[in-house]
């Protein structure tokens, strides 16, 4: 893996921003989907900026390097990596996450790519963006069980060099060093994980960049109805469903956005979740009960639609969703050399070597 030497923090921040990603659309002339069932779709953009939270190049630097850093557990032992790790897609493949002391999480882990977009963050959708719910796994006791963000706090003043860090991504504070910036750096990071697809490109104007089998993929994804919840960007992740529209869902243990809003209706209601990437990010659904992407796509068409969708159509759906498979930009999201803490040469174990 290439290490970004920290020898300045000025030096990390060349790779804070990304290069512009794929057109947003076709230019005013430029060639245009040739199937009508492309028109609920948009390209992903290069970066998910929100004005509330700008993004600087120090704040990105930042943002990656406590993104990687274990220190922030109660045990030195997880990170925001370990349970999302990036040069795979962010999924490490469990069926729940685990956090300090193998304990185990109570659902899947979503991956943090493409998620900054989203209509909210978790499941559950109890995070607004993504600066909110980076704060919120250091201080679960299952995750990383940090006591309160006081603890993280002081972690950071520790550190000499994330000290001088944070005075660079917030030079108009007083006192920088806050829970709050630690959450707002590690979401700035966060908005740069595009992975632009071969969906994208078909939508910025290139028809041949999906082949035909692909294109009726993408018809038959309309035309049974998955499009109706899994639109938009992201291909999902800007609404909320329940679980087991047409029938019940079979694990019931696990009650959804009602722990959120104690409203009987949000019981068994989740956030749709995006489908880019979805050939990488398996196991599926929020209890992580299924491995295999076809035995999923059934399940929906079954729970979701009520429909037993044929051998046919499920393959030409997988088809389809293999064009949303997309490229991570390996510079953007290689593991930087941490700054040390006093007394040690070099920051947290490399993730290779742990």
């Amino acid at each position: 893996m290439r290490k970004v030497a920290f020898l300045v923090v000025g030096a990390v921040m060349l790779a804070g921003c990304k290069a512009p990603g794929p057109p947003q659309g076709p230019p005013g002339g430029a060639a245009k989907p040739d199937l009508a069932e492309a028109s609920q779709f948009q390209a992903l953009p290069a970066v998910m900026e929100a004005a509330s939270h700008p993004r600087t190049p120090e704040k990105v630097a930042l943002g990656r390097m406590l993104y990687y850093d274990t220190r922030f557990s109660s045990e030195g032992t997880i990170s925001c990596y370990v349970c999302h790790p990036l040069h795979d897609y962010g999924q490490d493949h469990r069926v729940k996450g685990v956090g300090v002391g193998h304990q185990q999480g109570d659902r899947n882990d979503p991956t943090v790519f493409n998620a900054a977009g989203q209509l909210a963050q978790f499941w559950d959708g109890r995070a607004a963006d993504v600066e909110t719910q980076a704060m919120g796994p250091p201080l679960n006791p299952i995750e990383m069980g940090m006591k309160d963000g006081a603890a993280i706090v002081a972690v950071i003043r520790s550190i000499p060099g994330y000290q001088e860090a944070f005075r660079q991504a917030f030079p108009a504070e007083t006192d920088p060093v806050t829970f709050e910036n630690f959450g707002r750096a590690i979401g700035a990071f966060e908005r740069g994980l595009t992975t632009p697809a071969p969906f994208d490109r078909y939508l910025g104007g290139e028809p041949g960049a999906l082949n035909a089998r692909e294109k009726d993929g993408l018809r038959t994804f309309v035309s049974v109805g998955c499009a109706t919840c899994h639109t938009g960007t992201y291909v999902g992740g800007s609404m909320y469903r329940k679980a087991g529209m047409f029938q019940p869902w079979p694990n019931q243990s696990d009650p959804g956005r009602f722990n959120v809003t104690k409203l009987a209706a949000d019981r068994m209601v989740f956030k749709v979740p995006s489908l880019r990437n979805v050939e990488q990010t398996w196991p599926y659904f929020h209890d992580g009960s299924v491995e295999r992407l076809d035995d999923a796509i059934r399940m929906m068409g079954r729970y979701q639609l009520g429909k037993e969708l044929t051998e046919t159509q499920v393959t030409l759906i997988r088809g389809f969703l293999a064009s949303l498979t997309g490229e991570i930009d390996r510079p953007y999201i290689d593991e930087p050399v941490l700054p040390p803490s006093p007394g040690n040469r070099a920051g947290s174990a490399p993730l290779a070597e742990r």
